[in-house]
């Protein structure tokens, strides 16, 4: 599996981005897709997945700020950010699980001025 992510950047506080994830490669073993992000000096720390039915779970940080959605037909995931903070500058990481294997893209980098 491999997963190819975009959409980072700069932006102020209170606004909004969206970040994508598509897979290519054994995608239909996909059953969860969804998003890390890591800090300077911090552990990886989940942000929100999504389940190939659907079923999604956030971290309680971006819970009512962040959306994560999925297309299964274009095998893409979707993070939604809005009402950005500053302390939601990271480097995002999209990732799939399959079976007990876990995949990660490459990091894209969000960063939130004051």
């Amino acid at each position: 599996v491999q997963l190819q992510a975009s959409g980072g950047g700069l932006v102020r506080a209170g606004g909004s981005l969206r970040l994508s994830c598509a897979a290519s490669g054994s995608i239909s073993s996909i059953n969860v897709m969804g998003w890390y992000r890591q800090a300077p000096g911090k552990q990886r720390e989940l942000v929100a997945i999504v389940n190939s039915g659907g079923s999604t779970n956030f971290a309680d940080s971006v819970k009512g700020r962040f959306t994560i959605s999925r297309d299964n037909a274009k095998n893409t995931v979707y993070l939604q950010m809005n009402s950005l903070k500053t302390e939601d500058t990271c480097v995002y990481y999209c990732c799939a699980i399959v079976g007990l294997n876990v995949y990660w893209g490459q990091g894209t980098l969000v960063t939130v001025s004051s």
